[in-house]
């Protein structure tokens, strides 16, 4: 006869002593159970949707440098260079608007490879350009590629993901994906398809017209439940300040930023270019390792808060350069640079990857693309918005003072996300709804979540509940 409990060792079994007295109950040693295989599918799955997303990295990063060489080789102004640099977000705004509905069309999978022959083309088309107008319609090509990517790459790695390591996964594409989730995943995803337990049918099912995004935007414009309201203003919320903050502005135009400081040759600006680079993606690595350790609140919230003092150091460093320009202030160059590397390490040690993860994760099912795909909108809206008329921004009330005003946008981010934005760390993707819907009263929903799942584990192991 199976014991009752497989848990219970063989000297407290009280079947197997032949005693009816109260047993002692032993709860298993976890950490020393066999570790589970990697399931090298999955994480091959994982990895190469995760690479769709760092077409935007990618360009960014190359037209940042680039801008300094193409102003000088095609002749064109500061205001077209602002149109160049800043109108790949608009077109992602296409882009990511329609994948939603794309994806739930064709599916995810496709969608993926769709996004990349898109981009493909549009980065053969910049390329071969030989003139500004050329150029351009290379950028509108690949801006709706990227849209894509932003959109379906974050969403497909998140279902894809166990709960435990959804933003280690999210963020950068190197996770274990276990089979003792497999099973708990599987029951998540039958449910929200309205699937009994017992469904084991392999061959290609109907989708429901719900699923496919049908009356998804009636459900979140007309008739929203709290619930969705609350997902709603954090999901689109979170990517508008992450932009707001004018993190692109210091990416794209760092040359700008370190010529007004006092680097004068093309090759000192270049160089200090490229370590912007270096720094963004060192701390995109190290982030990677602490989402699913300390959690989603507390790295967005100090990186956020970083970022403001940085932005305020630059904006300080900028301004005195700006009243000495006949002086050659050490100090305030070397003030500068600094803020512009350690803006940069915040940002991508939290606000850059966090809002892809969060926004991933928190849409239930049936609005998780047309959801994501508003926040991706959002998200290149701003930053085509800051970066079309950054240049133009700090002709009008001086480059310290554009900063200073980033500045003082993320300081409302920081009280947006302390009062709005609950911790997603470790919850399963279909019970995330139950998390919000109260706003800024969050945190009462959390402690009772925790104590049900505490009276859970408890009736799972045997243990006496909670009084």
């Amino acid at each position: 006869m199976a014991d009752p409990n497989p848990f219970l060792t063989a000297d407290h079994n009280p079947e197997r002593n032949g005693s009816s007295s109260q047993s002692h109950l032993q709860v298993p040693d976890l950490a020393v159970q066999k570790k589970p295989k990697r399931n090298m599918y999955a994480l091959a799955c994982s990895i190469l949707a995760s690479m769709t997303s760092v077409l935007l990295g990618y360009d960014t990063g190359v037209m940042s440098g680039a801008t300094i060489y193409i102003k000088k080789d095609l002749g064109i102004s500061d205001v077209q260079i602002e149109i160049l640099v800043g109108t790949i977000n608009i077109y992602a705004l296409v882009g990511s608007a329609v994948a939603g509905r794309t994806s739930d069309w064709i599916g995810r999978r496709y969608t993926i490879i769709f996004a990349s022959a898109i981009f493909f083309i549009g980065a053969l088309l910049m390329g071969l350009a030989t003139n500004y107008a050329y150029l351009m319609v290379g950028r509108f090509v690949a801006g709706i590629g990227v849209g894509y990517a932003l959109m379906i790459a974050p969403v497909y790695a998140a279902e894809v993901s166990p709960a435990a390591s959804r933003g280690f996964l999210t963020s950068f594409p190197e996770v274990f994906i276990t089979f003792e989730e497999a099973k708990m995943r599987l029951a998540d995803i039958k449910d929200a398809a309205g699937l009994s337990e017992s469904y084991h049918d392999l061959e290609i099912i109907s989708v429901p017209k719900r699923s496919r995004g049908e009356d998804v935007w009636k459900e979140i414009f007309l008739h929203p439940t709290p619930t969705v309201q609350h997902i709603m203003l954090v999901g689109v919320g979170v990517h508008f300040f992450q932009q707001a903050s004018g993190i692109d502005a210091v990416v794209l135009y760092s040359p700008r930023i370190f010529e007004k400081a006092g680097l004068k040759t093309e090759t000192d600006r270049l160089l200090a270019t490229i370590a912007v680079g270096v720094s963004k993606t060192i701390f995109t690595l190290v982030s990677t390792f602490f989402l699913d350790k300390i959690g989603r609140r507390v790295l967005l919230l100090s990186s956020c808060g970083g970022m403001v003092i940085c932005l305020i150091g630059l904006a300080i460093g900028l301004t005195v350069i700006d009243q000495y320009p006949d002086e050659q202030l050490t100090w305030a160059i070397a003030l500068c640079i600094l803020m512009t590397l350690l803006a940069v390490a915040f940002f991508s040690s939290g606000m850059g990857p966090i809002a892809w993860v969060y926004s991933s994760e928190i849409f239930p099912l049936r609005l998780r693309a047309q959801g994501c795909g508003m926040g991706v909108a959002m998200n290149r809206f701003i930053s085509g918005v800051i970066l079309m008329s950054f240049i133009s921004l700090y002709q009008s009330i001086t480059i310290g003072g554009a900063f200073f005003l980033f500045a003082g946008v993320g300081i409302i981010a920081w009280i947006f996300f302390y009062t709005l934005l609950p911790e997603t760390r470790g919850r399963n993707l279909e019970d995330m709804e139950v998390l919000f819907g109260s706003f800024c009263r969050w945190r009462s929903t959390s402690n009772a979540l925790e104590e049900k799942k505490k009276r859970m584990e408890g009736d799972f192991y045997g243990l006496p509940k909670p009084q």
